[in-house]
């Protein structure tokens, strides 16, 4: 896992959080209220949220966007977490079939860290022996 892992307040605009994923370059970003996770945000949720540039907003209007949209507002709540104990299989599995890219991970529904599935991949590629062949 990562951790800390980068997060934002419940109240913070989508532009905090472009601004903090063009920081770290992280793709996920867990919502906290008083350091307790209450939510989760991805790039691919900002994109979603964002007027289209093809549409007939203007630069104000949308940077107003950005800057007037609060995450609690398109977060997506109680998001799936884990332990630092929740053994490694378990929460690749979680990733697998729920389709997520990421699990923040908490005690007591405190947050300290976040796993990914980059992180899986790095996990992965240390306890394969070289030179083991992809089968399909």
């Amino acid at each position: 896992m990562t951790a800390p892992a980068d997060s934002l307040p419940k109240d913070a605009c989508l532009l905090d959080a472009v601004l903090t994923f063009r920081r770290t370059g992280s793709r996920h970003l867990p919502i906290v209220d008083d350091g307790r996770i209450v939510g989760i945000i991805s790039e691919r949720d900002i994109q979603r949220v964002s007027p289209s540039l093809l549409s007939n907003v203007n630069q104000e209007e949308y940077n107003s966007v950005f800057e007037k949209t609060r995450l609690k507002d398109v977060m997506t709540r109680d998001p799936l977490t884990v332990t630092p104990d929740t053994p490694l299989r378990n929460a690749a599995i979680i990733l697998n079939e729920q389709k997520v890219g990421c699990l923040p991970v908490a005690v007591d529904g405190k947050l300290v860290g976040i796993i990914t599935v980059i992180d899986m991949l790095q996990a992965l590629i240390l306890v394969l022996p070289a030179g083991t062949k992809a089968t399909t």
